[in-house]
């Protein structure tokens, strides 16, 4: 059985990096991975591994974010990778799920990671592998405790409510699309 440290190494080396920034970040996160063995915890002091998903309605063309509790912006449904986690598409998964109460139905985009994203948070710095998730057209939304809101925007609207971060992997979802 492949460790979660195992596939993310595998999913990071197989994936074309769309761009020379986004080639560097994926070279800093498989060279973090090859020292950390615990590279994928948050119990890695400097800096660990998470996994986070833009969950997208593009029938509607709009983008469901997050009101982070902690962070008081609004991100995509991302955090810390557990244990029960077999692969990084599953963490990404789980947490598009538990932070968007959307309970059945999402699927994440074919291909692997859309972006990677490095920055710095309270506990660490986080490397960010950024998947994109299909919001079925039923989908009903949730508040989680981790939120102070969550809401649906339309593409047009993100650059005004969310960081660079976050319209850069709007963006490019939208051209994978």
């Amino acid at each position: 059985m492949t460790s979660l440290h195992e596939n993310a190494a595998r999913v990071l080396d197989e994936w074309p990096a769309p761009d020379p920034a986004q080639q560097e970040l994926r070279l800093a996160y498989l060279d973090h991975l090859s020292a950390r063995p615990d590279g994928m915890w948050k119990a890695c002091p400097d800096a660990h591994l998470t996994a986070s998903a833009l969950v997208i309605d593009p029938a509607g063309a709009r983008v469901l974010l997050t009101l982070h509790r902690k962070l008081k912006m609004w991100l995509q449904m991302g955090g810390h990778c557990e244990p029960r986690d077999a692969t990084l598409e599953e963490a990404a998964l789980r947490e598009a799920r538990e932070e968007s109460g959307i309970e059945s139905g999402l699927t994440l985009l074919p291909g692997g990671p859309v972006l990677l994203d490095r920055h710095s948070t309270p506990c660490a710095w986080h490397l960010d592998v950024q998947y994109a998730a299909l919001a079925p057209a039923e989908a009903v939304e949730a508040i989680s405790d981790e939120s102070l809101d969550l809401r649906w925007f339309p593409y047009e609207e993100v650059p005004t409510v969310a960081d660079a971060s976050v319209v850069r992997l709007m963006e490019r979802t939208r051209t994978l699309l």
